[in-house]
């Protein structure tokens, strides 16, 4: 390696990306990853096997001119590369309220990624529709929950990558070496211990969000190590403790101690005596969290009203689906209830006739974006019920509307009678 821009170490290769010599958007995109590594400190960059875009949804007009200068400029991805929400659900027009310029704009916009050779996933999980990279794979991915679950669940390592330099990555094949791409950044600087919660409660799917919320509050930036959580964890469970934590504070990577992969035991990712804390979770931390993520107080015995239910931030799975089903099959949900989910989940659903069952109940399923992303919901506001993390945490600042947290079963059985039903024992 030879001193690349503003100190940064770069092969001769990477040197003929600055050059010019793949293209003017391959030297554009090379600037931007060593103008990056050049302000997080890396002192050079590490090729990576894949990458997921979060840049494809649509904020302004400027993301769509970034874009489509990339396409201009002959840009493809090195990397097989998928790409995250977008603002439209092309499957279903009718479901996004948009002027016919943001619609304009933001169709422009996810157009000019799939001409980079990006893979049509637009999902905020593309661990569900098969992009999984294995342990100690580097990566470049995009949206919070994606990057907790690459770090946690799968094992790859990749930090933060925010709009546009996510795109610069996949197509250089290239990101900075820093952060969580290193090995001693992984190792656990919380050691969290949940031994004192019911194992009844850490069994439930509405636990994972409620812990999620409270690490993110906990460790931040941190990377954690969890002990107590039961090996039959889910990776639906663990995909909602990552989202949740990614929300309400910066959780990139936490280890479940026996169950995620780079952590067979404690001692695996914990650095050295006098690095790292330990913190033991209480029913009163579990309370106060789960406190957070409702802007409607609800007191034992009463039944606000409310005016939607959506579920799906991540994206809902194929095991979700089969959670789903049997909730609403024969009911008539009296309010709206909204579904967001991925293509290749939602064909899955579709080939196996269920989705008719979904129908008839009155259960709408939007793909391709999310309802805290666009504007799907109905205008003017009101209360949202979710089982989500995120989309209680971003709902009243996003969309305008105050939100409700439970769980699934809660949200069917509150979407049917039109007021909320929450069993409050749970949390005692």
């Amino acid at each position: 390696m030879s001193p690349g821009a503003a100190g940064v170490r770069l092969t001769p290769d990477e040197k003929e990306w600055l050059a010019g010599r793949h293209g003017e958007a391959g030297a554009m995109a090379m600037r931007v990853v060593v103008e990056a590594a050049r302000l997080v400190g890396a002192h050079e960059l590490v090729e990576i096997s894949s990458a997921h875009v979060d840049g494809c949804l649509y904020h302004g007009d400027g993301g769509v001119h970034f874009a489509e200068r990339l396409v201009d400029g002959a840009g493809r991805v090195a990397v097989p590369t998928t790409l995250n929400v977008g603002a439209l659900d092309l499957l279903h027009p009718g479901r996004v309220r948009a002027s016919a310029h943001a619609a304009s704009m933001a169709r422009r916009q996810m157009e000019a990624y799939l001409a980079l050779g990006c893979a049509p996933t637009w999902t905020c999980a593309p661990y569900q529709a098969g992009h999984r990279p294995g342990p100690g794979e580097q990566v470049a991915w995009g949206e919070s929950n994606a990057v907790a679950f690459a770090n946690s669940v799968l094992g790859a390592r990749t930090e933060r990558y925010g709009d546009f330099l996510d795109a610069c990555c996949a197509i250089t094949g290239r990101a900075p070496l820093h952060g969580l791409h290193v090995e001693e950044n992984r190792r656990a600087r919380v050691v969290v211990d949940v031994s004192r919660i019911s194992a009844d409660l850490l069994d439930r799917d509405v636990f994972f969000p409620v812990f999620g919320t409270w690490l993110g509050l906990e460790a931040g930036r941190e990377p954690s190590a969890i002990v107590g959580l039961p090996r039959s964890v889910t990776e639906d469970q663990l995909k909602a403790l990552g989202a949740a934590g990614a929300s309400s504070g910066a959780v990139a990577l936490f280890h479940v101690v026996g169950v995620t992969p780079e952590a067979p035991t404690l001692d695996a990712v914990l650095g050295p005596e006098g690095s790292w804390r330990e913190v033991v979770l209480t029913g009163a931390d579990l309370r106060g969290a789960l406190d957070r993520l409702s802007t409607v107080r609800v007191e034992p015995g009463d039944a606000p009203p409310i005016d939607a239910v959506a579920v799906g931030s991540p994206h809902f799975s194929w095991e979700e689906f089969q959670a789903l089903v049997p909730l609403v099959e024969g009911r008539r949900l009296s309010a709206p209830f909204l579904v967001c989910t991925g293509r290749d989940v939602l064909h899955r659903v579709s080939e196996s006739g269920q989705l008719d069952v979904l129908t008839r109940a009155g259960v709408e399923i939007v793909v391709d974006t999310c309802v805290v992303v666009t504007p799907i919901l109905p205008a003017g506001g009101g209360v949202l019920m979710t089982n989500s993390g995120k989309f209680a945490h971003y709902g009243p600042s996003t969309i305008g509307y105050d939100v409700v947290y439970g769980s699934l079963a809660e949200c069917v059985a509150s979407a049917e009678a039109g007021v909320v039903r929450r069993d409050a024992d749970l949390w005692r």
